[in-house]
């Protein structure tokens, strides 16, 4: 057992504790990682907040990188002291969702006694089968990439969530195409990347819909070609009226039931809406389905980016060391795991791209 400290939740809605907890080595499989960034998402908020569920204690955090500092058995590509990203998305390779292609959806669960534990050796949960608010993680091989060596680990961390799902939702779940219109509502740090995601697909126009005057701005600066207000009376209207028609894909970034209310009125016959952002559990939104079908619209999930992280991941690298990709423009400020809480606060208030939690 190796002693590290982690950010626990001991109970739903309240600030979490610095707690120093025990890892496990790794076994068949596996990896152990020293972690450099680990990056919030507001999924991690969701969870800790108790919108999602789940059992207590836990770690989450689930979007970091660092570098391999112990290797289990049977494990193949890397080497004590590689750069990795850590993701959550743990496969198995040989179920029917791995089999066609989609890891994200893998159907064997992870081992129900997972590598961490309390000082006094109660088991503590590995959220999301990463654990990553924390100075060090035990993960499946499967769900760690290797990176350049010289990357930084603050926009490395990035991609092993909140980029690969938003360009992911663009190139592979909608399989956008050049030319094509989008549409994107909440310019957030999902939102920003699906704007990114439709900018490398060559669409033709990219409408940024936010709350925020500041947030379409810097839409902006990641590809949005025009921006709308939600707070319009009608801004699916005025998306309308930008495009010359409707949108062939609307990408609802944001876990906002209205919002999933409202984004059929931006389509264009033929489009589709999709799913990015996550309501809490239990959260109804409502449609014409008649309405929809008459035109041939459509409604689509996409879970991370419907990502195969070993394809998708060094793809996107290639992107950033070209200048193509943004990832550095996203951190919009770093602190300490000490200060978690203090970063979680800031993320709350809608302002933050995305704050990165950062290790010596």
């Amino acid at each position: 057992m190796t002693t590290i400290k982690a950010a626990v939740c001991h109970a739903f809605g309240t600030p979490l504790t610095i707690d120093t907890v025990q890892l496990r080595a790794p076994v068949l499989g596996e990896v152990e990682v020293t972690l450099k960034a680990c990056a919030i998402c507001h999924s991690d908020i969701s969870f800790a907040e108790g919108g999602w569920g789940g059992t207590l204690p836990a770690v989450y955090g689930h979007e970091a990188a660092g570098h391999v500092s112990a290797i289990g058995t049977g494990v193949r590509g890397v080497t004590i002291g590689d750069p990795v990203v850590v993701t959550l998305i743990r496969a198995c390779g040989t179920c029917p969702s791995c089999a066609s292609g989609k890891p994200v959806i893998c159907e064997t669960g992870a081992p129900p006694a997972g590598p961490l534990t309390t000082a006094d050796g109660t088991p503590l949960v590995q959220a999301m089968n990463c654990g990553a608010f924390a100075e060090k993680v035990v993960v499946d091989q499967s769900q760690i990439v290797k990176i350049p060596s010289n990357m930084d680990m603050k926009a490395a961390s990035l991609l092993a969530c909140g980029v690969i799902t938003g360009v992911g939702a663009v190139v592979n779940a909608a399989a956008l195409r050049a030319g094509q219109d989008v549409v994107v509502i909440g310019a957030g740090g999902v939102g920003l990347n699906a704007i990114q995601g439709a900018r490398i697909a060559g669409a033709r126009r990219i409408v940024a819909v936010d709350m925020s005057p500041e947030k379409l701005a810097i839409a902006k600066d990641f590809g949005a070609t025009d921006g709308v207000l939600a707070s319009d009376p009608a801004p699916w209207d005025a998306a309308r009226a930008i495009i010359g028609r409707g949108a062939d894909a609307v990408f609802v970034t944001v876990g906002i039931v209205p919002v999933y209310n409202q984004a059929p009125k931006y389509l264009a016959a033929g489009g589709k809406v999709v799913m990015v952002g996550m309501p809490h559990i239990g959260a109804d939104a409502t449609y014409d389905p008649g309405a929809m079908a008459s035109v041939g619209q459509g409604m689509i999930g996409s879970k991370m980016g419907d990502t195969v992280i070993s394809r998708d991941i060094p793809w996107m690298v290639d992107l950033y060391q070209q200048g193509r990709l943004k990832l550095d423009e996203l951190v919009s400020g770093t602190w300490t795991l000490d200060q978690i809480n203090e970063a979680i606060a800031d993320t709350k208030t809608g302002s933050a791209k995305r704050n990165v939690i950062v290790f010596d």
